[in-house]
């Protein structure tokens, strides 16, 4: 089970997130036709270290670069390159996570590539029904909810939209390290699984696939795609239990996830 938090931990915690969100919104700005993922990464890498923070992807575990950059069947983990190109019609995942004063701020986002209507039904539908997904799930986040509530939360809604839950990637505890637990699985059932309580940080990532959710692995390690070629779509934030409600450390105050959580009745703190 996680560690729970001091006050003081939390602080640091929602000064990371907050450099996260700031680093995700300057990528977004670099996504156009034409740009290299190879140059996304550069300009990412120079932005977290200006600001006196590490970008924590660049050799974790052995990974090569700074962020993580899934472009339309990539469901995650995609390494940035010179050789391949944005398109007009794409969509594409940037992954940011920095370390700043010891602590992680981890979140995510896909973006168009072009005009939305150059994107393809299949991209726009599993975009949007990934980003639903994350609202929905901020909905059950409070003291004494179980994972099992998440991924339940997830898992309804995609089905009911014709998607597929990726099972193999999950979200995880956060803090002074990477990775904890718990993991965060994105289905399962209500009322079942490890217990969220105050003072515990953790990421909710869903991955969510136009097609099948099984996946199948490139020779690099790293990169994971769907299986049949379709699209995959992912979003995430870093959350904390306060109060009887749930904060997003890494979302930025216009956030439109966010937005839509609050309409769908979430329970969140500031």
């Amino acid at each position: 089970m996680a560690k729970l938090m001091s006050t003081h931990d939390i602080d640091k915690m929602r000064d990371a997130g907050r450099l996260a969100g700031e680093t995700l919104r300057f990528a977004g700005g670099l996504v156009k036709p034409g740009v290299t993922t190879a140059a996304i990464n550069d300009q990412v890498h120079a932005y977290i270290t200006e600001r006196g923070a590490y970008p924590s992807p660049l050799n974790y575990r052995g990974f090569p670069k700074s962020v993580c950059t899934s472009v339309n069947d990539v469901i995650c983990h995609g390494i940035p390159s010179e050789k391949q190109v944005l398109q007009e019609g794409d969509i594409i995942n940037i992954d940011v996570t920095v370390t700043l004063n010891g602590y992680f701020g981890d979140t995510s986002r896909t973006f168009f590539v072009g005009p939305n209507e150059s994107i393809s039904e299949e991209r726009r539908k599993v975009t949007t029904v990934a980003e639903e997904s994350l609202a929905r799930a901020i909905c059950v986040l409070h003291h004494g909810c179980r994972v099992g509530d998440i991924g339940h939360a997830i898992q309804t809604y995609a089905e009911a939209q014709d998607c597929s839950v990726v099972r193999d990637f999950v979200g995880h505890g956060i803090g002074k390290s990477f990775h904890l637990d718990p993991p965060i699985a994105h289905f399962g059932a209500p009322r079942t699984g490890a217990k969220l309580m105050r003072g515990m940080c953790f990421t909710v990532e869903p991955m969510i696939n136009a097609g099948s959710w099984r996946h199948k692995m490139l020779s690099d390690g790293w990169t994971a795609l769907t299986i049949d070629g379709k699209a995959s779509a992912q979003f995430e934030h870093t959350f904390t239990l306060r109060g009887d409600g749930v904060e997003v450390l890494t979302a930025l105050a216009d956030d439109p996830i966010v937005q839509r959580a609050r309409e769908l009745g979430a329970s969140l703190v500031e």
